[in-house]
């Protein structure tokens, strides 16, 4: 049986880990934007390419060179019974590009989720992350702006969404196996399961 779903969060909200999670529990590929990056990085693509001139000078990359690079993953064989997509769309436009490659696949989603967490929780955790980690640029300002761009450009997408019944919305705080569970029971209905 496939699943082809989007999952998307604020930042500090586990969409990685969860990801991850889920993607072992359906059987299908995640893919983040930022694993496909690397990996066309790596392997020196053309559009591998294209990401190192922005991300070499700190430029984020385009929504064009990402959604190009999503269709280019999406069009590849693993995909074929589904896909769990991690943190992408990002925005409006993305959210038309991502139906646009679809509707050239001849798919569809089955659901997108929205894990939410507390703001406050999110940034105490992020700090956590930030003191074991070493990461010294993530400040509590830096967070709290980091959500703030995440309310403006990417929560809007959850009305879009949830204005074509295909939204569920997860609650990601709390115990990991606690969460995955609450994910799995809100998307089973959406996957017939």
């Amino acid at each position: 049986m496939s699943a082809r779903l989007v999952l998307f969060g604020p930042p500090g909200a586990g969409k990685g880990t969860q990801a991850a999670r889920l993607s072992d529990h359906l059987g299908v590929p995640a893919i983040s934007t930022g694993d496909i990056f690397r990996s066309n990085i790596k392997d020196a693509t053309e559009l591998g390419r294209k990401v190192v001139e922005y991300t070499s000078v700190g430029s984020l990359v385009p929504d064009e060179l990402t959604d190009a690079l999503v269709r280019d993953r999406l069009g590849r064989e693993d995909v074929a019974d589904g896909f769990l997509l991690d943190g992408y769309p990002r925005n409006a436009e993305q959210v038309e590009a991502l139906d646009a490659i679809l509707e050239d696949l001849g798919s569809s989603l089955d659901v997108v989720v929205e894990i939410t967490a507390d703001a406050d929780v999110v940034v105490d955790r992020l700090l956590k992350r930030a003191q074991i980690e070493g990461r010294v640029d993530d400040t509590e300002d830096v967070i709290r702006h980091r959500l703030e761009v995440y309310a403006e450009q990417t929560a809007p997408i959850a009305k879009l969404y949830a204005n074509r019944g295909l939204l569920v919305q997860v609650d990601g705080i709390g115990d990991l196996e606690e969460v995955t569970e609450r994910l799995v029971r809100a998307i089973a209905p959406c996957l017939g399961r």
